[in-house]
């Protein structure tokens, strides 16, 4: 595990107060089926290995597949990368049927309207674009200038040298530009593409962004409509697929400049500040839907002081890591919330941990893990004497060994097992 996650748990060590407390435990090896559902840990296209290294928090998993070995790290990330796989495989079947084939042809001989007008009338196309996400687009003129030319060099290459239609639509989908993807409308078509595949459209996995650019491509500027959902999924991962994506449904209804904007304006109303909500939006570690589902659990909890200091908080995040770690513990708040497990009057930041005061005066630390053992680094969280003195809960995912729940006893804590949120 890398530093950067470590530093998400206070490594100070204190003494136990005079509590008997377990010997400390080393991080250990399990299988994934303690972890995930027996019915997705193999499909069609994909194996998730069964020996698990864990680092005292989080899993590390690695899934073999027909497309490469994918790397997890965590329940939730190991649940997506599964739907992700079959995606994949349901686009790379797509790219090789006769609709596809079809769409390429369209796209080049019969573009739809919206790409002969990128091609012909770049900075025209760029005055279509909805007002709400005007200030995103500055320099959209010489965007899509520069992608317009280089959509008319690539079809101009396609039709004298008979390149191959999936790799022509990868490269064009590309090519053209993000501002004159969304000028066109290209940006709503990948999002009804990720809809109907339950992914997530702004995903940090390239081989599946690649694959749902070159699909969309094909479908869009060639005017065909794209239905490619139905089968995406094999019977074991459907059955779970509820319970591992955890994508908001409105992310796929709203570009991600109109995300970024409802965003900015819910945050406004909260009373974050310009710079923290400049900072929130810009940051490399937080991609549109983490941003999203941080901005999401903060309003379920409308009458809790201390909302702004989690966007601190997640301004902090310097890796993509660090950032799913604090989404699904800003999660599990917002759950106890919503479910009245919880009455939160205030959050707060613990070192670089959220926490939240319930209403009976417990202070909720919520964990995200996979699996803890007892480690010197566990026995400093569990000892710190900074919390104060109400009643601490440790709100956890995953699994505790008979050590770590001990220790966390010895220490004063309650414990509380929950599911990982969606």
């Amino acid at each position: 595990m890398k530093l950067s996650i470590l530093l998400l748990i206070p490594m100070l060590l204190v003494d136990a107060k005079g509590q008997p407390s377990p010997p400390f435990e080393e991080p250990t090896v399990v299988h994934a089926s303690d972890l995930l559902e027996q019915e997705i840990l193999r499909g069609e296209a994909y194996r998730v290995r069964d020996l698990v290294v864990t680092d005292g928090y989080l899993a590390h998993f690695s899934i073999d597949s027909d497309f490469g070995t994918f790397d997890a790290i965590g329940v939730p990330q190991a649940r997506r990368r599964i739907v992700e796989i079959a995606a994949i495989k349901r686009l790379v079947e797509t790219s090789k049927s006769d609709l596809f084939a079809e769409g390429m042809r369209r796209s080049i001989e019969q573009p739809i309207d919206a790409v002969k007008n990128i091609v012909a009338h770049p900075i025209d196309s760029a005055k279509e674009a909805p007002k709400t996400v005007g200030h995103f687009f500055t320099k959209v003129g010489k965007s899509i200038s520069r992608g317009a030319q280089k959509v008319n060099q690539q079809v101009q290459d396609a039709r004298e040298n008979d390149v191959d239609s999936a790799t022509v639509a990868k490269e064009t989908g590309k090519g053209i530009g993000t501002a004159a993807k969304n000028a066109a409308g290209f940006d709503k078509a990948k999002l009804d593409t990720a809809k109907q595949l339950g992914v997530d459209p702004y995903t940090d996995n390239l081989r599946l962004q690649d694959e749902m650019d070159k699909v969309t491509w094909a479908f869009f500027a060639g005017g065909l409509p794209l239905r490619i959902g139905a089968t995406v999924l094999s019977a074991g991962v459907a059955v779970a697929a509820t319970n591992m994506v955890g994508i908001p449904e409105d992310i796929y209804a709203l570009t991600e400049s109109e995300l970024a904007l409802r965003d900015q304006e819910t945050l406004i109303a909260m009373g974050v500040t310009d710079e923290d909500i400049s900072t929130f939006q810009l940051s490399q570690a937080l991609s549109t839907t983490r941003r999203h589902r941080i901005v999401n659990c903060l309003k379920a909890m409308p009458k809790t002081a201390g909302r702004g200091s989690m966007i601190v908080l997640a301004n902090s995040c310097q890796t993509q890591e660090e950032a799913d770690f604090l989404v699904e513990a800003v999660s599990i708040l917002a759950s106890r919330q919503l479910s009245a497990a919880a009455d939160y009057s205030q959050l707060h930041v613990l070192g670089r941990l959220p926490g939240g005061v319930s209403s009976q005066g417990n202070l909720e630390v919520p964990a995200p893990v996979d699996y803890v053992t007892w480690t010197a680094q566990v026995a400093a969280f569990a000892n710190r004497d900074d919390l104060g003195i109400s009643q601490k809960v440790l709100i956890h995912t995953g699994i505790l060994t008979e050590s770590a729940a001990s220790g966390f006893a010895s220490a004063g804590w309650k414990t509380i097992q929950v599911e990982y949120p969606q």
